[in-house]
This record gives C-alpha cells, structure tokens and sequence, in this order.
C-alpha cells in the first residue's frame, strides 16, 4: 500500500469523527502534514491547533476508539467505491483554497485533471428555483456560450436556474459538473434523472455525502461553498433576496471570487438578491461579448455557432418557452408589436397606433408582470 492509499484511508476515518468538521480537519492536516500521523499521535498534541480544546480532544479520543480505519475504507469502498481526498492529485486544486475543503469527494463521471489544475476555467451559474422566462432565457444562452468558449460550467442540480444551466452548457456541446446536496444513488429533484445520468455520461458529478445520505435541508448550504470553491467565477443570474444563490456568492467572495449578476427591474422579486449584490459590488453581465472578455475568453463573434443574447437562435429549447399570455386590449396590442427580436420603441409605438405615453406604460405593466423585458437603448424583448 503507497502513501497515498495510507493517507486515503485516514481521511475518511477523520471524516467520521464526531466534532470534526473539514474547518478543524484542514487545520490538522496543515499542523502535522498527514492526517495518518495525526490520528497516531498522542490526542495531546492535537491541543496545540487553533479551535481545538480539550472537550473536542476527549471527543476525538472516544471516537477513535470505535474506528479501525483499514477495516472502515475496505467496508466503505464496497458501496462508495469512486472517491478522492485532498492528497490525491484528482482533487480539485482550487478546493484546496478554501477554509474548508471536504475530505471525501464522492463522484460519478470522468474528473478531468485540466480542470483540476486550472487549465480549464471552472464558471458557477446558480439562481433560484422559480426563475422568469428572463431569467431562464439568458440562464440558458450564457452557459451555452460559455460551453462553446471553453469553460465548464458548475452548479446544483437543482430546478430552476441549475437545470438550465446544465441543461446550456450541454447543448452547446460542454462539459458541466453538478454538485449534490445529498448521496450519489439519490436524484434530487427526481424529475432530473435523465439530466442527472447525461451529466454523469459527459461530466462530472459530485459530492461530500455517502451513499444512502438523504437531501436535508442543511446539506445545501455546504453544498453552496463546494460551487464556489470550485470556480474563479460565479454567476447569480436571478434570486431573490433570501436565496441559496446569495449563499453562494458570499462563498465566492469570501473565497476571494469574482461575482457576476444579471440585472433585472426592481419590481420582480425573484431579481431583487441580484440588485442587492450589484448594489454590494458585484459585476454587472451586460452583454455575453463583454462577460467572455472579462473571464478572459477571446470570443469569435464571426463564428456561426456563437449565440447572441440578442439573437433568434439563442431560444432555449420548447420546454422553457411559454404560451402567448392571453391578455385585453391594449396590451395585447403592444405586446404583439414587439418582435421576436429586440424592438425599439419607437417602432412598437409605430405598430400600435398609441400614443408615446399609453405605450410607456403599457410596457411597464408588461414588464412588471414579466411578460417584456427592457434591454439597453430602450430596445424591448419578450
């Protein structure tokens, strides 16, 4: 048995010691230089690192007592036979950054050693669950961009924002990576099964959870700091101002990551967490062309299979597209003036045959209840 199978092994077997967390276990590993020497040494020693008193120190001890770590990893192999810890070169290097990088990684799919390294850009997309065709339109066109420039996209799995996040990035061709609040053998939501196991097929799959551990609701958050601690970026594209994205990017920005937002009117409170970090100094996405640039992608804009934010092509698939609204006159007047690409105002007043000010505010109505949204140069788009 090599060093590192040795040092594999009494990772997990600090893992499972109750009172220690990956915090607590970093430290240890950064005292001593090998968590097999610190399980060996006498509990004592272990006073000297910062966090750890003698309460946690008799805890250690009692746990110790139940554990064989040899027999443990032969035992956990046999259900969990697919895992990394952070002395292996698979390990992601950026976790290694962090305060608190998990001492198991549980996963399915193929780990790229590129990405590990940094050669290949790691991007989080995350937002909430319930996002406006706004959200769900750009959600879907920037991570198929971002897939066909060369960046693998990370995220959560979860509905909404995450979905179509995976979903863009392997439309366009890319790798992504889903991290799971939960055991590999659950699917959570259980309608993302198929997305799940095409992820697992060309991506990546992750985990800090063992088989059989079930998608409680404290699982998420720490899920959140592995997302982050992934990427040098993070893209929060629509949340509410309590959301689980907003966890992220304070994750991100701890973990001295850039943070991006898409902007939205004040008046949809599923955007209201993305102007509260605009407002905190996060980057603002304008434009895909810009986005790529200032991630460090040099974007062929000549290239037919780029997509514009703008554009026809860039739809996402029927399953995000909504029926038209069934509106009264003379909404249904203004909402059926604006094309299906961007249209400026004054053409929209043009084709409806209202004044400057009915128009106005008939966009605003349109807007507020999510049916139009305002793009630069007062240009609108469904």
């Amino acid at each position: 048995m090599n060093n590192i199978e040795k040092e594999k092994i009494y990772w997990l077997a600090w893992s499972k010691i109750k009172g220690i967390g990956a915090v607590s276990l970093k430290r240890i590993y950064d005292y001593f230089g090998s968590v097999e020497l610190a399980w060996k040494i006498n509990e004592s020693e272990l006073l000297k690192i910062e966090g750890i008193g003698k309460k946690l120190v008799n805890k250690i001890k009692e746990e110790k007592g139940k554990i064989n770590p040899e027999q443990l990893y032969i035992k956990h192999k046999e259900k969990n036979p697919q895992f990394i810890t952070p002395f292996e070169r698979k390990y992601p290097q950026l976790l290694l950054e962090i305060p608190s990088p998990p001492p198991v990684l549980y996963y399915q799919g193929e780990i790229d050693i590129s990405e590990n390294q940094g050669l290949t850009p790691l991007i989080g997309i995350v937002g909430t669950r319930k996002p406006t065709e706004h959200g769900k339109r750009w959600t879907y066109n920037i991570s198929k961009v971002l897939a066909q420039n060369g960046f693998t996209i990370v995220s959560g799995l979860a509905e909404g924002i995450d979905t179509i996040a995976h979903r863009g990035c392997l439309d366009g061709g890319g790798r992504t990576i889903a991290v799971l609040g939960n055991g590999l053998d659950r699917v959570y939501p259980s309608n993302n099964k198929q997305l799940m196991a095409e992820i697992a097929e060309k991506g990546l799959i992750l985990t800090e959870y063992d088989y059989g551990s079930l998608p409680e609701r404290g699982n998420f958050p720490a899920r959140n700091r592995i997302v982050a601690g992934l990427c040098r970026a993070i893209l929060v594209m629509e949340a509410p101002e309590k959301s689980g994205a907003l966890i992220t990017a304070h994750y991100a920005t701890e973990f001295n990551r850039d943070v991006y937002t898409l902007p939205n009117t004040p008046d949809n409170i599923q955007a209201r967490g993305c102007l509260r970090l605009i407002h905190n100094g996060a980057e603002v996405i304008i434009t895909e062309k810009e986005l790529l640039s200032s991630l460090g992608a040099i974007p062929d804009l000549n290239s037919p299979q780029q997509l514009s934010l703008f554009a026809e092509t860039s739809s996402p698939p029927t399953l995000l597209e909504t029926p038209k609204p069934n509106l009264s006159e003379p909404l249904s007047i203004v909402y059926d003036a604006i094309a299906s690409s961007p249209t400026p105002f004054d053409v929209i007043v043009n084709q409806s045959n209202l004044t400057s000010a009915e128009v106005s505010g008939i966009l605003l109505q349109l807007e507020l209840e999510g049916l139009v949204t305002q793009l630069p140069g007062m240009m609108y788009k469904k």
